[in-house]
């Protein structure tokens, strides 16, 4: 189990630590996202025109997230939950099973088709390719030091977090009260990892994570959690090897 204090108190978050550490930059997510938009508008409509087919109005689900500087924007994305009725506020988790979760929604979760529009955030500048996963306000301290790292950065469409996570839902279904352990548990190992991509921040590793994200969107490689440490110890030493050419 992860704690705040050992997230908190990791070197990283030393002032001044992350200042020089950059990932592709606003020219590469804009490029991307428009990309993306272009090429995958069929694909897109397609899927509208499924959720209001099989779910009914409406096709997408808006909730406030915390964004760079702290700042609240809205996110989206297609909607694979019942709508709430006025006054039904559930959980803000979402466990395997949950019953909220329409039938056409568990395939778009399990594909990740539901995450596309947040192409929309990303061209609008208020999202990043490649980021810490966006929070609910609830979850975040803004006093901590570590939500104060994660917020210097926009957040991301992915991440190593949500690579490391892929099986959430799964691991919530397991717990008999889903939101606790996500705050108390997962939540904590989440910011742990994003404060390693904060520290190794760079071009090449944004490029690698778009990559692991691919293959696993793809089920190209397995979801056992070795590559984490093969991942951040290339990236440690390739960051080595860059510093003493330097």
């Amino acid at each position: 189990m992860h704690s705040w204090s050992s997230v908190s108190n990791h070197p990283a978050l030393v002032p001044g630590t992350l200042a020089r550490a950059s990932g592709c930059g606003r020219c590469f997510d804009v490029a991307c996202a428009a990309a993306g938009l272009l090429v995958l508008w069929p694909a897109l409509l397609l899927v509208a025109i499924l959720i209001l087919i099989f779910d009914g109005w409406p096709v997408f689900f808006r909730q406030t997230r915390m964004g760079l500087g702290g700042k609240l924007f809205r996110i989206w994305k297609f909607r694979s939950m019942k709508p709430e009725k006025p006054g039904q506020d559930g959980p803000l988790v979402t466990a395997a099973g949950d019953h909220r979760i329409t039938r056409f929604g568990r395939l778009l979760r399990a594909s990740k088709m539901d995450e596309l529009p947040q192409l929309f955030n990303v061209l609008v500048g208020e999202m990043s390719v490649i980021g810490p996963r966006p929070e609910v306000p609830r979850y975040v301290n803004l006093e901590e030091p570590v939500w104060q790292a994660v917020l210097s950065v926009r957040p991301g469409i992915t991440d190593l977090a949500t690579l490391a996570h892929l099986d959430e839902e799964r691991t919530l279904s397991g717990s008999e009260d889903p939101e606790s352990y996500y705050q108390e548990t997962v939540l904590p190992g989440k910011l742990a990892l994003n404060v390693k991509y904060l520290h190794l921040r760079s071009w090449r590793t944004d490029l690698r994570l778009i990559v692991l994200t691919l293959q696993a969107v793809l089920h190209l490689r397995c979801r056992d959690q070795g590559w984490i440490r093969e991942f951040l110890s290339t990236e440690i030493a390739w960051q080595a090897h860059v510093k003493d050419d330097q």
